[in-house]
């Protein structure tokens, strides 16, 4: 099944349709939820999306950072940070 997402959400700007291909039962289950809810199938595949993004995405978009500022030289040695600790808690515990 192919559905085309598009338009508005939420009084935002518009933004370009995206067409994607969902599994038969996936969309049936989003129609489903739009209709129990009183939304739009947008509004529920949006809202989906939003969660997914929060949750899973943001590690990965984490993990993206990450690579980005290493292979722009804002990073720190292990074994220096290891170091570090190591004598903070060695003064500390003297």
């Amino acid at each position: 099944m192919v559905i085309q997402i598009g338009g508005s959400y939420e009084q935002k700007p518009t933004v370009p349709p995206l067409t994607l291909r969902l599994p038969t039962d996936v969309l049936r289950d989003i129609e489903k939820i739009a209709t129990a809810s009183d939304r739009t199938r947008s509004w529920v595949i949006v809202r989906a999306l939003k969660v997914y993004l929060a949750n899973e995405g943001s590690d990965i978009l984490a993990i993206v950072k990450g690579r980005e500022e290493i292979a722009a030289g804002d990073a720190h040695d292990m074994d220096d940070v290891i170091k570090e600790i190591e004598a903070l808690v060695n003064t500390k515990a003297a």
